[in-house]
């Protein structure tokens, strides 16, 4: 048996001779193409994601000014002290330096400072519930600009994307102007998902009953890609939707193509429609509905779009006053979210006897039927961007001083988003 120590044999040495140019090539070219992935997380399309990609970017800068040195001195101490070295100065009893101790101390404190107040500041800058302050790093949002509402639920498997202000909706398809402040008010249909376009911002969670937020702004035109990034079952894999970011005119034309529909037109979203969508389905193509029910987001949210099912909203009401006993055994009933027996119960009470009509008449009178009505949670963006506070803080005492200054703002490396 050969020792370890001793050196490769010649015929080891001949046989890695004779390894062919073209496959050695060949790995050095795959090397390559991996290295050159898609970074659209660090070189995204809209300016909220930039932001985000620039604290991943100055997070990784600020450890590896620990991490590069930590390396190079573990190589420089196994070398300069390796037991062949009769040169380096062996002292067994040395246990002790203050100079440095505040180096191994001092450098990892300061590191952590700085990405403790980088976090504290990226936290409340980039809080998805706040409205942006900026469109890019020039540009500030002008105080009477209106953000495109975008209302966004997480189907079995497929995405639908809602626009009350155009009274319009697609399926796996989300088309938004460029330059302007979007507004995502996000929910599921059944279980969670999360809603992610990395050229746009991060990833928001979407949960049935729940509603979250999102307020993101696309600075280049193109064509991107959105998908859910939370597993949530067998379809999973494919819940992927096109995201096209437009100009203004190209928005526009966009929208009078839907609305006035064609070949192309799915009809009119209304709740009919949409119990058949909510239907779990896997790989549905693009769809595009020229109008849709004012009404449906809020009953989705509310988890009231079938018939005679009560409105979240309404048993909160009821719960509120206490309670209705035995009174309110049937309305509770209507409350089993059960996606697939749920029916029974919206069967039991499309056709109510005279009993029932009353019994429901003086329940539904306890408390005013408002879906969808949840509490609205937007941050709004502060009028100076100079100040780098969180939400709900008062600016600092030199910050407010300078804002009574007649100077113009100085633009932000980091805003209020």
């Amino acid at each position: 048996m050969r020792s370890p120590e001793s050196p490769p044999s010649p015929r080891l040495l001949s046989a890695l001779a004779r390894v062919p140019v073209a496959r050695t090539a060949a790995a050095l070219a795959l090397t390559g193409a991996l290295s050159a992935c898609n970074t659209v997380v660090l070189d995204p399309a809209g300016d909220v994601a930039q932001q985000q990609g620039d604290l991943v970017v100055i997070s990784t800068v600020l450890m590896l000014l620990i991490i590069v040195p930590v390396m190079a001195l573990t190589i420089f101490f196994a070398w300069r002290y390796r037991a062949s070295n009769k040169e380096a100065t062996y002292e067994p009893d040395w246990d002790h330096s203050t100079q440095l101790e505040l180096v191994i101390w001092a450098a990892p404190l300061l590191i952590i400072i700085c990405l403790g107040a980088l976090t504290w500041v990226g936290t409340h800058l980039l809080d998805p519930y706040r409205t942006i302050g900026r469109i890019d790093k020039q540009t500030a949002v002008a105080h009477d600009a209106e953000p495109l509402e975008v209302d966004v639920v997480a189907l079995d498997w497929k995405w639908l994307f809602i626009y009350p202000e155009q009274g319009i909706a697609t399926v796996n398809e989300l088309v938004v102007p460029t330059n302007r402040p979007l507004q995502f008010k996000i929910t599921a249909s059944s279980v969670m998902n999360s809603f992610y376009v990395p050229a746009m911002a991060g990833q928001i969670y979407a949960m049935p009953g729940m509603e979250t937020r999102l307020h993101a702004v696309m600075n280049e035109t193109g064509d991107f890609i959105g998908f859910s990034a939370n597993y949530s079952g067998a379809g999973f894999s494919h819940m992927r939707f096109a995201t096209h970011s437009v100009s203004d005119a190209d928005f526009a034309k966009w929208v009078d193509g839907v609305k006035t529909g064609g070949k192309d037109s799915a009809g009119t979203l209304d709740r009919a429609t949409y119990l058949k969508l909510e239907k779990p389905s896997e790989k549905n193509p693009v769809a595009r509905y020229a109008s849709v029910d004012a009404d449906l987001y809020g009953a989705i949210l509310d988890m009231c779009v079938e018939p005679g099912k009560m409105c979240m909203s309404e048993m909160m009401a009821i719960d509120a006053r206490g309670g209705l006993g035995k009174a309110g055994i049937r309305n509770v009933e209507m409350l089993a979210y059960d996606k697939y027996g749920r029916q029974a119960s919206a069967a039991a009470n499309a056709n109510p006897d005279a009993a029932t009509k009353r019994e429901l008449a003086w329940v539904r009178a306890l408390c005013k039927q408002e879906p969808g009505k949840a509490p609205d949670n937007t941050v709004k963006a502060p009028a100076s961007m100079r100040s780098l506070t969180g939400a709900g803080l008062s600016a600092p005492q030199s910050v407010a001083l300078e804002q009574n200054d007649e100077a113009p703002a100085r633009p932000l490396l980091i805003s209020r988003n």
